[in-house]
């Protein structure tokens, strides 16, 4: 007969690196560790709606910096 008390337990898949810079390894991973969310995107932006104020400027080039960002770095010097 079995031990009772030698219960099946769950283990961490393995990792890369150490401390805070530890990550599981995502060649590791499978659909049995529960890497598949299909409602991740739509639950994203339900808990984090856009905001307008951060919103990106249309028509500007990247690395352009407009009066907006101007601002912004003035009023907090």
């Amino acid at each position: 007969m079995a031990d009772p008390r030698d219960k099946a337990g769950a283990s961490a898949p393995p990792t890369l690196g150490e401390g805070c810079l530890a990550r599981y390894d995502p060649e590791a991973l499978s659909d049995d560790d529960g890497t598949e969310f299909l409602g991740a995107a739509e639950l994203w932006q339900q808990l984090n709606p856009p905001d307008p104020a951060s919103a990106p400027v249309e028509g500007v080039p990247a690395g352009i910096r407009t009066p907006a960002h101007r601002q912004a770095s003035k009023s907090s010097k």
